[in-house]
């Protein structure tokens, strides 16, 4: 055993993905003993060339380490990979894209087998992976003790963040906090949309936009605080009637500009709702479109 090695956790790896290499390398610049399978094994033996060990199932996979960390294509892969491998004392860490009702469905299969599960959901793309300020982390849910005996490995590529016991809480994370990126995204395609045609650079539009963004994201700690308070007049600048007034232009000006106005129709129309059913739209912000939203 090298000084490198020398009391670093092993673990075993399932799936070699650009996220799951890129996990795998950082395990290994860290010391920690690591075996790899893949359905494709090309990725596991180039891997080996770096000091893993390749397993030829993933049964054998499983079986050399008590914990396991999965990081597959979707959740159906994880059962058909698991499938064949004895799960009992077995720590299993499913690091696989899924929705919080598969994590459940998931850590209670993987109990009647006789092993622990933690469902994480990361929140970062492969070149972070074990990039010291990067900024990446990943959410962790489920047994508290199960993530404390390894949060010093699972901090090793990312930081690592618990939300809670219940196994759908990291998934639930990770889905609204990319829920709101592809609605940011979708507000910057429509106001890059607007200038297509114009004589104005996108790359001069674009630091003023990255700004605007930036000045407007502390409103979710007002939104917050107004869904806990219940009073969504609190803190309000702007309200929910001039807003309403004010989206006329957005329609008028995307009209004139030749761009269609889909991505903003569906919120300015929620908008408009909210604003017929509230006895103090005149007072409250939007915070009230959250609750039109909620079945």
């Amino acid at each position: 055993m090298t000084d490198n090695t020398r009391g670093k956790q092993p673990l075993t790896l399932l799936g070699l993905g650009a996220m799951g290499t890129a996990l795998a390398r950082t395990w290994l610049a860290a010391g920690h003993p690591l075996t790899v399978w893949n359905r494709s094994p090309a990725r596991a033996d180039a891997l080996a060339t770096e000091g893993a060990s390749a397993a030829g199932t993933a049964a054998e996979a499983v079986a050399a380490n008590r914990l396991v960390v999965l990081c597959l294509l979707d959740d159906a892969s994880v059962g058909q990979t698991l499938a064949g491998a004895d799960l009992a004392g077995k720590d299993l860490i499913n690091l696989t894209t899924s929705t919080p009702g598969q994590a459940r469905a998931l850590a209670a299969w993987a109990r009647e087998r006789g092993a622990r599960l933690l469902d994480g959901g990361i929140m970062a793309v492969p070149p972070m992976i074990g990039a010291a300020g990067s900024g990446g982390y990943i959410f962790y849910s489920g047994s508290r003790a199960l993530f404390d005996a390894h949060r010093e490995t699972l901090a090793v590529p990312a930081g690592a963040t618990y939300v809670g016991e219940d196994p759908g809480f990291a998934a639930l994370h990770d889905v609204a906090l990319l829920s709101a990126m592809t609605g940011m995204f979708a507000g910057v395609a429509h106001a890059f949309a607007l200038i297509r045609k114009e004589n104005i650079e996108p790359r001069a539009l674009a630091p003023l936009l990255a700004d605007w963004l930036t000045a407007m994201a502390p409103a979710v700690h007002t939104t917050a605080a107004q869904l806990d308070s219940g009073d969504y007049s609190a803190g309000v600048v702007s309200n929910l009637a001039m807003q309403v007034a004010g989206s006329a232009t957005l329609l008028r000006t995307a009209g004139e500009q030749g761009v269609s106005t889909e991505l903003l129709n569906p919120y300015l129309a929620l908008m408009e709702l909210r604003l017929a059913q509230a006895e103090r739209g005149n007072e409250e912000g939007t915070t009230g479109v959250i609750d039109l939203l909620v079945r």
